[in-house]
This record gives C-alpha cells, sequence and structure tokens, in this order.
C-alpha cells in the first residue's frame, strides 16, 4: 500500500523537489503553504507536478489549520520544512521568527504526539546552528553557536524535536543541511541573487552585483540530491541525527568569479561591495562533515560545486533569453523587486 507524506512549505525549493522524489516513489503526497495574495505555485508548475500534489491552506502560527492539515492528510510522514527560512530577515522580525521557525516546531510535534505518535517526524535543521563556534569540519558532535535570531530558532526546534523523541518515543529526526541550492532556489539567497545578476548582465539587463562579505564561506550542494537523504532518515529503524554536506567549502568570492567566468565576463568590472548587505553578526565559515549520513544512510553529493553554480548559471540564462523572446513561463525573476531599492538597517541577503 501507497505511503502518504505532508510536507509543510511545499511550495519552497526543498518542499517542491521533496515532492517530485516522493511522487516518484509512488507516495500520496499533501503539501502545506500559507495563503498569501499572489499564489506561489511556480516551483511545482516548473517541476510539472503542481496537479499531482494535494494542497492545504494552513500556517505555524495556527495550531488549528495543522491540526485540520494532519487529519486531511493521515499522513505515514511529516516533512517539516516550512519556515521564516532567511537569516537577514530574521535581524528584522526576530519576534515573529521565533514563533514561524521555533515554537511552530513544537505547536507540530504536540499535535503528532496528541492525535497520531506513530507518524514519522522530519525537521529541517540548519548549518546556521553552528555560528563561528569553529573554524574546522562541523558534524553531529560539534558544539552549537548560533549566530542568529533565525539559527537560534532553529536550535529550538532543534531540541525540541529530540525531546519529543526521548520523552515520548516519536519518530524525529533532525537533518542538519548545509546550504543546499538549485535553479528553484529563492532570490533572497546569495547563489540565486548571482546567478540570475550574472545572466541578466551577460545579456544587457543588467550591469551591476551588489554584495556584502565575499570573503564568507560556505559548503554548498545541489537541493535535488539533499532531499533524498530527508527520504532516508525516515526509512532506518531507528530515528537520529545527520548532517548532510558536501564536505568543501567555498568563498563568496569564488562563487562569483565562477559563475562570470561562464559567460566569459571579469567580475570585478560588475561587481560592488555594498555594507549594507553585511550582516549585524555574520558567520564566516561553513563545512560539513557527512561520514555518518554516507554510513549510515548511503548519502553522499553527486555534484560537485562548480557543476551546480554552472546548472544555475545556465538556468538563469535560458530563462531570461526566452522571456526576452516574449515566452512566458512559471518562474520568479521578473516579479522580484530590485533589493537594492528596500529601505532597511538590517535588510541582509541570505548566504
Amino acid at each position: 500500500m501507497a505511503k502518504t507524506a505532508l510536507i509543510t512549505g511545499i511550495t519552497g525549493q526543498d518542499g517542491a523537489y521533496l515532492a517530485e522524489f516522493l511522487l516518484n516513489k509512488g507516495y500520496r503526497v499533501y503539501g502545506t503553504y500559507r495563503r498569501l495574495s499572489t499564489p506561489n505555485f511556480w516551483r511545482l508548475q516548473s517541476l510539472k507536478i503542481f496537479e499531482q500534489v494535494n494542497l492545504i491552506p494552513a500556517d505555524l502560527l495556527d495550531s488549528a489549520s495543522i491540526l485540520r492539515a494532519l487529519k486531511i492528510s493521515n499522513p505515514d510522514e511529516i516533512y517539516h520544512l516550512a519556515a521564516q527560512s532567511f537569516v537577514g530577515a530574521s535581524f528584522e522580525q526576530p519576534v515573529g521568527t521565533g514563533q514561524i521557525t521555533g515554537l511552530g516546531v513544537t505547536r507540530l510535534l504536540e499535535i503528532i504526539k496528541e492525535n497520531n505518535p506513530k507518524i514519522k517526524f522530519y525537521q529541517a535543521s540548519t548549518s546556521e546552528l553552528y555560528g563561528n563556534g569553529t573554524m574546522h569540519a562541523q558534524n553531529e558532535n560539534t558544539n552549537f553557536e548560533p549566530a542568529s535570531p533565525y539559527s537560534a530558532a532553529k536550535l529550538y526546534g532543534y531540541w525540541m524535536t529530540k525531546i519529543y523523541r526521548e520523552a515520548y518515543g516519536i519518530f524525529a529526526c533532525n537533518g542538519i543541511l548545509f546550504n543546499h541550492e538549485s535553479p528553484l532556489r529563492g532570490l533572497e539567497f546569495i547563489t540565486r541573487k548571482v546567478t540570475n545578476s550574472v545572466a541578466k548582465i551577460a545579456l544587457g539587463l543588467e550591469s551591476e552585483l551588489r554584495l556584502g562579505n565575499l570573503d564568507a564561506k560556505r559548503d554548498w550542494g545541489y537541493a535535488r540530491e539533499y532531499v533524498e537523504s530527508m527520504w532516508l532518515m525516515l526509512q532506518q529503524e531507528s530515528p537520529d541525527d545527520y548532517v548532510v554536506a558536501s564536505n568543501e567549502t567555498h568563498s563568496v568570492r569564488e562563487l562569483v568569479s565562477y559563475a562570470f567566468s561562464l559567460v566569459n565576463l571579469d567580475w570585478q568590472k560588475f561587481v560592488k561591495v555594498d555594507q549594507n548587505f553585511i550582516r549585524p553578526l555574520d558567520v564566516k565559515y561553513l563545512q560539513g562533515d557527512n561520514r555518518k549520513a554516507e554510513t549510515v544512510l548511503g548519502w553522499k553529493p553527486r555534484t560537485t560545486f562548480h557543476e551546480l553554480i554552472k546548472i544555475m548559471v545556465d538556468h538563469d540564462v535560458d530563462r531570461w533569453s526566452r522571456y526576452q523572446k516574449g515566452e512566458r513561463f512559471p518562474w520568479d525573476a521578473p516579479f522580484y523587486p530590485n533589493e537594492n531599492t528596500i529601505i532597511s538597517r538590517d535588510y541582509k541577503l541570505d548566504q
């Protein structure tokens, strides 16, 4: 009999790729989304799976709507991906971030405990938990040192997941995923901002790219591959927590230089450092150590950093070229505002 999965935040990058992955596994897939004045289903439409998933409006601030989603879907597995997921925005909205990204996890776990504790639960944790605690590769035993309201809220969700697992016997796992990117990544994140701007500059649609800290280093992988690790965690005999990463780190400067080289341009002629994009407290270095995931789950990355950036640049160049010719298709970039016009002392890009 086919399994049923409920994905919170199904309209995001990970939610869309995970839905595609689970559908290919024969799952019946439900997903929650927040009602907005402008629908945000472009990722599901881009993957051509919009008609195959069952959408349920819900809000992490509203326990009743979460309970309703659980009763409608009656899932075997819940993948909790929904959050206020932007590090920069969390400095502007620390209370809201705590309510959504932190307490939203507890609301969901409490509903599982009270209604169906047999449901398997995946919590989307993050490499941001490590903050600036170490300049060495980080694994499941590395100390956490959150450096933003976002990572502090995620740390709360991480510990609540462990507490409900140990106190109530719920099959609950934390996936500590390092940065994972794709052509479906939001433009708020630096990888997609860079590849989108590179495409526009190459096609003569833009003349400059403003960025913040070029020396920050991150462990970047391909999101389409990373969602498989989420599923693998819930297929194990016992619940546990896993780091999922590429085991490499690259600077923002490397990202920018390589992305521009793919369109035969010198990045230094177009990139300007803008202090408005420097965070109040910035994480300097993140690099994962995924040996446990490889040993226990059998998961390891297949796409290299350079292959990933090429995939993203090629997609953005192709989409802008098609758009210039008058073609219309599911996509976000034409409707995204130029963030240089957003007036906010604390507005920072997410790395």
